[in-house]
């Protein structure tokens, strides 16, 4: 079988891959190659390097060496094409070039690269081939005495050719001689690493001492570090020491904003010594300069109320920032002009100075501050009062004030309660005299109240005032007001208090603690028969204690009530009602009965008020509520509302009124029944672990039909909802249970709503609450029996009864003692003689 065919179908994008992915891995592979040359080479020519990584299979292109742009065509490299290897053709030169960057690459005679490039980094290996060489051959320098030990003033510097950072460039400083040798040989230190030439402790004593030299130092520098061997040059230094200048400085005063040009000189410092520069330092910090020559410059003007007196430190320092000595001080003083007027205390709250006060009451002390020099006449302050200024027609002022001591007091003329004066003073620097600056100040005086007034009410009798019977306890009964002709709040406040007529605490008084109006209110319930009057006395008096005389006959103030006899309106059983009915109820249909809480009370008359649709009536004195006609316009889910009128029968003008609720329900297929009256039954309160079963099932035939369970819910009565609990027992029946613990005893008119097969109708569940023995049973009230006495008549005959048996034993009192009168009256000898026994 042929290949042929096989190598046709191969498409050409995978040629191409085969091509140049070998390539490209080749390419990746060759990484840097790196060769070192000895410099100065002194071997033989060429002299081979490194073997190169050539293609194994035979070439088909040219060799090709690349490098540097820099690199001539007949450059010292080259590629010995049998071996691969890299060679070069001749001594190299570090100094010259310290590296080359070649290339190597197997080129097509069109330029197509077939292989590489390769790179070749050829780097040249220094020798110690250069000598080090001093920047001068003479160094001349000026040395000042005082100088300290160490402190470097000249610095040499020299130079190595060879690569940096190897042996070859590693140079040392050294002192070979010193002349003179006197008075020591050591008088000066070199730095071997920095050449740095400074004084040995020696030799800055001896300085110190005597004015010696000069000095004449031969030094040497040397390569190759601390090795023996190397390259090596001499130098010469020069050195003339020379007296210090650097002596201290005066002090300088200078004027506060001084007008002249700016920078302006004031000092100089001078260091003998050469290579100096000079940094200067002022505390506090302040606009002051040194230039090269040591002239110390102010730089701008100097203001003495911000800082009266600097001092400055100016330091001779060498190049590297050391001091050569001590820093020299200056102590600048500035001098005080007066250009800083009297500033006034700032404004505060005003003082409050009490009315009446005594003349000469002391009312503030101004003390206005002057930022001039203190004890100068710059900063001398008088004062004189400028406002308020004498009335017309008054003799004196109302304010006095001390021109030294700017001490304020009251004056002759006397002050009111109420009045804001601002006080008007001028303080003026230079003692008054002419030219001195000035400043206004000002005081806020206020003449405060002081508590001389006694409130009073504004009427101290209230017109009789009628309360019903039934007034709930919190009413308003009246309001009193009270005024008080102080002005200062505190004094204004009032405390009220019932002082006669409030038996047993009926009534009390309400009030706020910042208020002029007290309110009379009902504490306790009002009876017609134990008191048809109230007559109160209101007293009110000052929180604060009073200043002068007492309460006057306004502090008082007489109410009167009458009581009036008020018969309660009828109550019923729940404050509003709601039913629901399905809008398909017929005409006829009893919603709920409406009752009096109480049976025993008076009969009531019932109507309905706003049933503008006319689709309900009332029996008048059952209560029940029926549908008057079919709910012809009613919508599921709407409700309407009418409101239950209920008279009591033998007093008509006692009614009340309630609100009552209609939920329309969504219509049965059949026509709804009338809700159905469930047989009565009863409950005990407190609740007791019993309830009422309630069927589901309907007299209705159309209701009846069908298989199913029966469902059972409250109707929408918030108040059913929360009084009573409904829960399936089975598919027919309910169980009707207390949810509270406690209900009030009486007869209850349940609505529940049930469901059967898609219909819905109501029945209206009987239950009586009530009071239960130990057996469940309910205990009844028992009415008063016929012909049975009552509490009254009871009350009566009891009291005859003892009104007789009183008279009764008066009379038997008044015949003894009329008796033993009549024995007493008769003669001693009309008396018989006892029978001796």
């Amino acid at each position: 079988m042929s290949l042929r065919p096989v190598l046709t179908m191969i498409p050409a994008w995978l040629w191409l891959l085969c091509l140049f992915v070998p390539q490209a891995l080749l390419e990746a592979q060759l990484a840097e190659l790196s060769v070192e040359v000895p410099e100065n080479y002194g071997g033989n020519f060429p002299l081979y390097l490194t073997k190169l990584p050539l293609p194994h299979e035979e070439a088909k292109g040219q060799i090709v060496l690349s490098g540097n742009p820099a690199m001539a065509a007949e450059g010292p490299f080259a590629v010995d094409l049998e071996s691969g290897f890299l060679l070069v053709t001749r001594a190299l030169d570090r100094e010259e070039q310290a590296e080359y960057q070649l290339q190597v690459t197997q080129e097509t005679e069109d330029g197509h690269v077939l292989w590489g490039p390769q790179p070749v980094l050829v780097r040249v290996k220094d020798e110690n081939d250069q000598v080090p060489h001093f920047s001068q051959a003479i160094y001349r320098v000026q040395l000042s005495q005082g100088t300290r030990p160490g402190i470097p003033f000249l610095f040499l510097e020299a130079s190595d050719g060879d690569e940096p950072g190897t042996t070859n460039s590693d140079i040392r400083f050294h002192i070979l001689n010193q002349a003179p040798a006197q008075p020591s040989q050591d008088m000066f230190q070199l730095e071997p690493r920095l050449g740095a030439l400074a004084l040995s402790p020696k030799g800055s004593a001896s300085l110190d001492q005597a004015l010696e030299g000069p000095y004449q130092l031969l030094v040497q520098v040397k390569d190759m570090g601390d090795q023996a061997s190397g390259h090596q040059d001499t130098a010469t230094i020069d050195v003339s020491i020379v007296e210090s200048t650097w002596v201290p400085l005066d002090p300088v005063h200078l004027a506060e904003n001084l007008k002249v040009p700016y920078p302006h000189h004031i000092s100089q410092v001078h260091w003998s010594g050469e290579n100096v520069h000079y940094h200067l330092e002022s505390q506090p910090p302040g606009p002051f300069d040194v230039d090269a020559e040591g002239k110390i410059y102010v730089t701008r003007e100097l203001d003495r109320e911000a800082q009266a007196e600097y001092l400055l430190q100016v330091w001779a320092q060498n190049t590297r920032g050391e001091d050569y000595t001590e820093p020299q001080k200056l102590q600048v003083v500035v001098m005080d002009e007066n250009d800083n007027m009297p500033v006034c205390p700032p404004r505060g709250p005003p003082i409050n100075i009490p009315e009446l006060s005594p003349q000469g009451t002391k009312v503030t002390r101004l003390l206005a501050e002057d930022m001039d020099a203190p004890g100068s006449p710059n900063s001398h302050v008088v004062y004189r009062l400028l406002n308020p200024e004498p009335e017309e027609g008054t003799e004196g002022r109302t304010f006095e004030i001390d021109s030294t001591s700017g001490s304020v007091t009251l004056g002759a003329v006397s002050l009111h309660a109420g009045q804001n004066i601002l006080l008007q003073v001028l303080a003026v620097d230079l003692g008054g005299a002419e030219g001195g600056l000035s400043s206004t100040c000002e005081v806020a005086v206020t003449i405060t109240d002081i508590n001389d007034h006694a409130p009073e009410f504004t009427a101290s009798q209230i017109e009789p005032i009628h309360l019903p019977e039934d007034t709930e306890p919190g009413t308003l009964v009246a309001t009193l007001m009270a005024t008080d002709a102080d002005l200062e709040p505190a004094f204004r406040l009032m405390n009220f208090a019932i002082e006669a007529g409030n038996i047993d605490e009926t009534f009390g008084l309400d009030w706020k603690p910042d208020s002029d109006r007290v309110q009379l209110r009902l504490l306790k319930n009002l009876s017609y028969e134990t008191a048809p009057s109230h007559k109160l006395v209101v007293v009110v008096r000052s929180v604060a204690e009073l200043v002068g005389p007492g309460p006057g006959p306004g502090a008082t103030a007489t109410v009167t009530m009458l009581v009036e006899k008020v018969v309660p309106p009828p109550e019923l059983d729940q404050e509003s009602y709601e039913a629901s009915v399905p809008v398909s109820t017929p005409a006829g249909s009893l919603l709920l009965t409406i009752q009096p809480s109480d049976p025993m009370n008076s009969p009531l008359r019932f109507s309905l008020v706003n049933d503008t649709e006319g689709w309900f009536c009332i029996k008048e004195f059952s209560g029940e509520v029926h549908t008057a006609r079919p709910l012809q316009g009613a919508r599921p889910g709407d409700m309407y509302t009418v409101l239950v009128k209920a008279q009591d029968t033998d007093k008509p003008t006692l009614s009340t009124s309630v609100t009552l609720v209609i939920h329309f329900l969504k219509a049965s297929s059949a026509a709804a029944p009338t809700p159905a009256l469930v047989p009565t039954r009863h409950l005990c309160t407190p609740r007791k672990n019993h309830g009422v079963v309630v069927s589901g099932r309907s007299e209705d035939a159309d209701l009846a039909d069908g298989h199913g369970p029966y469902s059972f819910a409250l109707g929408p009565n918030p108040t059913v909802q929360r009084d009573w609990r409904i829960q399936a027992l089975n598919g027919s029946h309910a169980y009707l249970t207390l949810a509270l613990h406690w209900v009030e005893p009486r007869e209850y008119f349940i609505p529940i709503v049930v469901s059967h097969n898609a219909r819905m109708w109501q029945l209206q569940v009987r239950v009586i609450v009530c009071r239960c023995n130990l057996e469940g049973q309910c205990r009844r009230k028992v009415g008063r029996m016929e012909g049975m006495p009552t509490k009254l008549s009871a009350v009566g005959i009891l009291v005859g009864t003892l009104l007789a048996i009183g008279i009764f034993l008066i009379l038997i009192f008044t015949h003894l003692t009329l008796a033993r009168k009549k024995d007493l009256d008769q003669p001693a000898d009309g008396v018989p003689l006892k029978a001796a026994v």
